[in-house]
């Protein structure tokens, strides 16, 4: 298999034989190795070792979403919602989508 590597224990691989050693390239990733697949000398996939997300991560999107949240209009009233219910999208924008 020819494979082309660099000092980062990243490697690059041509699709033909990414599926012809596709065996050998999955171990080598869980080892912690990076693998590029390309196609006509064009990077179109990497290999990555499955890792469980860093709680750093993890905190950022969850403030991803806190953010989002308060960018959505609030309803302050649940008689809206309830009204909205019973008259059907129509009423509020007159063509029959929200």
């Amino acid at each position: 298999m020819a494979l082309t590597s660099n000092r980062r224990s990243r490697a690059v691989v041509g699709a033909f034989q990414a599926k012809t050693h596709f065996s050998q390239l999955l171990a080598r990733v869980a080892k912690g190795e990076v693998i590029t697949i390309t196609r006509h000398e064009r990077p179109v996939a990497r290999l990555v070792p499955a890792g469980r997300p860093s709680r750093e991560h993890v905190a950022a999107i969850f403030r991803q979403m806190d953010g989002l949240r308060e960018s959505l209009p609030k309803s302050k009233d649940i008689s809206t919602l309830k009204e909205l219910i019973r008259t059907g999208p129509t009423a509020r924008s007159g063509s029959g989508h929200f």
